[in-house]
């Protein structure tokens, strides 16, 4: 029999279908923290930091103990070495969690990801939000400002879930690619209430 953490059976089912959002529970590190490294420090790629601030529904009121479940492509726009069940492997190596602080904050560190090879589409991150009391739900791509495969129409089609996921990132002056996205829980999330 499987044991679903956070008691799911008795979370508020918010939205809609979810491809792969139980792959947030795969091999989920037991303690989480509001900071968390995705790659290794050897890792092919340049280095990439992003912070936020994942907010209740009112867009004002920092939400604490929410975890946020990312992953993404290598330099070469690869999801590579995945292992686990189909979607763990799906997602790739590239993956990480964290936990929002009493502040609500978070912050991820990786590499930055490179757009699928042979293909046109934008480089992203895949975000999922779990909060207390509600299933987990997906939540806009992390996507970069000025990629060249970002187009007017591409960016038209977004549903804002969570709010804007178009990040402008700009290099430090250690080489690092720093960027800001700020989350609010609810917005835009069929079912949410």
């Amino acid at each position: 029999m499987l044991l679903l953490p956070f008691g799911l059976s008795a979370q508020k089912k918010v939205g809609g279908p979810c491809e792969c959002c139980e792959a947030i529970y795969q091999r989920m590190p037991a303690n989480l923290s509001w900071a968390t490294r995705i790659s290794d420090k050897d890792e092919e790629g340049e280095p990439m930091e992003i912070t936020g601030i994942i907010y209740q529904k009112d867009g004002k009121t920092p939400a604490p103990d929410v975890i946020l479940y990312v992953y993404h492509t290598d330099a070469k726009g690869n999801y590579s070495r995945g292992t686990g069940d189909a979607c763990t492997k799906r997602h790739g190596k590239l993956r990480g969690w964290v936990k929002t602080d009493n502040l609500g904050r978070y912050k991820l560190v990786s590499i930055r990801p490179a757009s699928y090879p042979n293909a046109t589409i934008p480089a992203h991150i895949h975000p999922t939000i779990k909060e207390p009391g509600k299933t987990e739900y997906y939540i806009d791509e992390y996507r970069f400002e000025g990629d060249k495969f970002l187009t007017k129409e591409e960016i038209a089609r977004d549903e804002n879930r969570g709010g804007s996921g178009l990040i402008k990132l700009t290099k430090n002056d250690t080489g690092v690619w720093i960027g800001k996205r700020d989350i609010v829980l609810g917005r835009n999330i069929p079912n949410y209430e």
